[in-house]
């Protein structure tokens, strides 16, 4: 069974998909068929660099045809509560970029759809599927670290993009990379925090650009977690337990090297390609693409890997930590 991808939008995270899924040797049977832009001219050239027989000049039009499976949304982040909810109720099973939505509200909604159209759908946190998560897990399930107290994760780049800096745009340093100090605590605790304080600064748009997170759990367990869009930061992640420690080497939300519980240091290799990439470790997209053909295959609604729970604990998070801060779109409702 071959899985038809579309992928909607034709930026540079999008390129960086097609290219790590296109490049990866051992994809299996899977293949990208169509792109989707708003410019149908921005389609054209995006397939013409990838190599995808189909384009379209509207996301509309994709949806409504045939011979696709499953889409990977790349949009800006206010449209990815839309276009999710135009790919699922045309039938199509969903890979959204992170922040699956703005809210809490539009992340409840989307997934009620999803259940109710009995569709594939998941948040593209390809943290969860890097082999260095893996092995990092693994490790931790073994004992060797002994009982998970504290992680400390930070996450910070210097950016001038409105992406990030502009209310219109979605811009906000919790829904851009807080997303992965915040999944990377769900990820280890596994359990719902029973404190968060939040200091942070807003920027003169009404977007956060930098906050430290602290999530407290019971058992005296602790999460320091800062994000940061106009520093660049050492973007690791330590856990630390009561026999050892493990270290993300950075970028954390996407490691090729962990420093395992002996003290020795792990590599995981990616593969190459002949297309440049446009974002740290992009090859590692592959395995989130490996994962959804999976799910697809086996008849899943969810990957147990990155849960439709969790994506909306995410977005619980995520909105707490703008309303403590002040910080509101148009589509908020507190």
């Amino acid at each position: 069974m071959t899985i038809r991808w579309g992928i909607v939008s034709a930026g540079k995270i999008c390129s960086d998909f097609v290219n790590a899924v296109n490049s990866y040797p051992n994809k299996g049977d899977q293949e990208i068929v169509a792109v989707a832009a708003r410019d149908k001219k921005k389609a054209d050239e995006f397939a013409k660099i990838h190599n995808i027989k189909k384009t379209f000049g509207s996301y509309e039009e994709m949806a409504k045809s045939g011979g696709i499976d499953v889409v990977y949304i790349g949009a800006l982040n206010p449209y990815h509560y839309v276009l999710a909810q135009l790919y699922l109720s045309n039938g199509k099973h969903v890979l959204c970029e992170k922040p699956l939505c703005m809210n809490t509200q539009q992340a409840e909604s989307l997934i009620e759809l999803a259940k109710k159209k009995k569709l594939f759908l998941m948040e593209a946190v390809w943290s969860r599927f890097s082999p260095a998560y893996i092995e990092m897990e693994k490790q931790i399930a073994n004992g060797e670290i002994g009982e998970v107290k504290f992680l400390e994760a930070n996450l910070g780049f210097f950016s001038e993009s409105d992406r990030v800096n502009k209310k219109e745009y979605g811009g906000s340093a919790v829904l851009d990379v807080g997303v992965y100090v915040l999944q990377l605590a769900q990820f280890i605790f596994k359990e719902q925090p029973i404190k968060i304080d939040i200091v942070g600064n807003v920027n003169e748009d009404g977007v956060d650009y930098t906050e430290t997170i602290i999530l407290e759990y019971n058992g005296g367990k602790r999460a320091v977690l800062n994000t940061h869009t106009q520093l660049q930061l050492i973007n690791k992640a330590t856990v630390y337990g009561t026999k050892s420690r493990i270290t993300l080497k950075p970028p954390f939300h996407f490691p090729h090297k962990i420093i395992c519980s002996d003290g020795l240091v792990k590599e995981f290799k990616l593969h190459q390609s002949k297309i440049p990439y446009n974002f740290e470790n992009s090859a590692g997209l592959v395995y989130e693409a490996m994962e959804v053909a999976r799910c697809i295959r086996e008849g899943l609604t969810e990957s147990p890997r990155m849960t439709l729970a969790e994506s909306l604990s995410l977005a619980i998070l995520e909105t707490t930590v703008r309303e403590k801060l002040g910080v509101r779109f148009n589509c908020d409702i507190y």
